[in-house]
């Protein structure tokens, strides 16, 4: 179904949607994109066993499906690609399972249109006290923080997280840094953030809720110590690469 253009801005803006068993939750969180800023929708379907794909073709979106699960990292993939082939000069991650409220989204893209950064993170964290009142279990929280410190100190920055999955980029962020080389599992995150570093890419915050409730998304405790094992080996080898001790292809031009 084609989407109807309403953004009157010079810059095209498109929110894509990497989903996999979102079929609770997918038409909620559409209702609530402020389509009045949005040029294109795009849900990316990573093989889903739900009715995700039959709801998605009942809205006004560009539905993309995978003919077999390649990940969140490999959605997210063919989610930029997409975008980039339609034109798209700022594009919005937005996860379809309600987790995250698309009425941030003029907060995320505004850096980017008025050219303050390639990159935005909708950051959980900034608002203190507010992750946990919204559910963040407390174990997430904490390993949140510090993944972050450590980061932070790796990536000599000064970020309050660097773990949501709520984000924004810029047309040219997607064309200069290679995320085509980066893991198709969630530490797709933590790479793109360090190639970002690496390729001088400017790097924004700003504040967003959160809500965490029975049908959103969420990874088990193993899958988040796996993210966290690699997503610490993902800075390392960054610190190996700027120190000029081990060149690594993510960082490579």
């Amino acid at each position: 179904m084609g989407f109807q253009q309403k953004n009157r801005s010079p810059l095209k803006v498109v929110v894509v949607m990497p989903a996999y068993n979102a079929a609770k939750t997918l038409n909620a969180t559409y209702k609530n994109i402020p389509m009045d800023l949005i040029d294109e929708v795009i849900v990316v379907d990573d093989a889903s066993i739900d009715d995700t794909v039959k709801i998605a073709k009942t809205l006004n979106m560009k539905l993309i499906t995978h003919p077999h699960n390649v990940g969140y990292g490999g959605n997210q993939k063919t989610c930029y690609m997409e975008a980039l082939r339609d034109g798209a000069d700022v594009v919005i991650m937005l996860h379809p399972d309600g987790q995250y409220d698309p009425s941030f989204i003029p907060q995320i893209i505004k850096p980017i249109k008025r050219e303050q950064a390639d990159m935005v993170l909708g950051s959980r964290l900034l608002i203190k006290g507010s992750a946990l009142k919204s559910g963040m279990p407390l174990y997430k929280f904490i390993a949140n923080r510090i993944l972050t410190t450590i980061e932070n100190f790796i990536l000599r920055k000064k970020l309050s997280e660097l773990h949501t999955g709520y984000r924004a980029y810029s047309r040219k962020f997607l064309e200069k840094v290679p995320f085509l080389r980066n893991s198709n599992d969630f530490v797709f995150d933590s790479q793109i953030i360090a190639q970002g570093v690496a390729f001088g890419m400017r790097i924004a915050e700003v504040p967003v809720t959160t809500k965490y409730f029975k049908e959103a998304s969420s990874v088990n405790f193993k899958v988040s110590l796996i993210y966290g094992l690699k997503t610490l080996w993902a800075m390392f080898r960054f610190f190996l690469h700027k120190n000029h001790i081990l060149k690594c292809r993510l960082f490579n031009p």
